[in-house]
């Protein structure tokens, strides 16, 4: 039976980061997955949050309001988004007298924020509600010989507290995931290392440098390629790879893959159907099927 979600974007992938959204738009219905595009959503707010929380919170409350009108849980396949609209059910969930205020305020637009859908990540859509056998069982490409280093990120994994698509310690759904693909997976130190991303807007270099140093680690440590779930971090470590190389001295030619492009390929979607044209890392260097 067929499970709808609406359908969140965020801004990156909407502008920028293509390729996360074409793979999912073309491997998600596969699995039965019905994504909705609903009128009307804006950013998260997240941006705002050290400026004004109140705009954030109104911001995220406002999308998952609009999903509600609808009839729909929400997903979110980018971690910052996810993260946003995580914390404003979480705060409102607590804060009565919040929610009062930030339903005020959605009047104007005749919309009502009630806290009853869920919100997903493409980990845990994949990982939780598809499920590993279910995922298998699509699988005509194996991804085989090829040993791939996961990425999660730190919005996917961080804090707790609020509910985070997988665990903030030792993370494991991607490498379940990776294994039912055919693919060989490994545990390294610098898993739970940050990308740097959210450093370049005042700190480049430093940011470079993050990217660089798990990057630099992953290809020391054996690994074929990189997977990630994040567009912010996937922009680091593909989009800026040689940048990033340059910064901590190595240089650098590491495959870099949304985990949404390996289930697809996989699945034996051709590549040209999941924006691999738009990956600036070398990934032609791993041959699928």
């Amino acid at each position: 039976m067929k499970r709808k979600f609406a359908l969140y974007p965020g801004c990156i992938m909407s502008t920028e980061q293509y390729a996360y959204e074409i793979s999912i738009r073309e491997t998600l219905p596969l699995l039965d997955i019905e994504l909705v595009d609903i009128d009307g959503f804006s950013c998260c707010g997240e941006p705002l949050k050290s400026v004004n929380q109140l705009m954030m919170l109104y911001l995220s409350a406002r999308n998952l309001a609009l999903a509600e009108k609808n009839k729909l849980d929400m997903f979110a396949p980018c971690a910052i988004c996810h993260l946003a609209l995580s914390e404003c059910r979480y705060v409102l969930g607590s804060n009565p007298e919040m929610k009062g205020r930030i339903n005020g305020m959605l009047a104007a637009e005749d919309l009502t924020y009630n806290g009853t859908g869920e919100i997903v990540h493409t980990v845990d859509l994949l990982h939780d509600r598809i499920g590993i056998e279910e995922i298998a069982k699509h699988v005509k490409k194996p991804l085989k010989d090829i040993k791939l280093a996961t990425h999660y990120g730190c919005h996917a994994i961080r804090p707790k507290e609020i509910g985070r698509p997988v665990d903030s310690e030792h993370p494991m759904k991607m490498e379940a995931i990776l294994s039912a693909l055919g693919a060989e997976t490994a545990e390294y130190p610098e898993k739970l290392d940050c990308c740097g991303g959210l450093l370049q807007i005042n700190l480049d270099e430093s940011a470079l440098a993050k990217a660089g140093q798990k990057l630099k680690a992953v290809h020391e440590h054996g690994f074929d390629g990189l997977v990630d779930v994040c567009p912010w971090c996937h922009k680091m470590f593909d989009a800026r790879q040689t940048k990033a190389g340059e910064t901590v001295a190595a240089k650098l030619d590491l495959p870099v893959f949304y985990l949404t492009q390996l289930l697809g390929l996989a699945f034996g979607v051709k590549k040209e159907k999941l924006g691999l044209e738009f990956n600036l890392s070398p990934v032609d260097k791993i041959q699928i099927g």
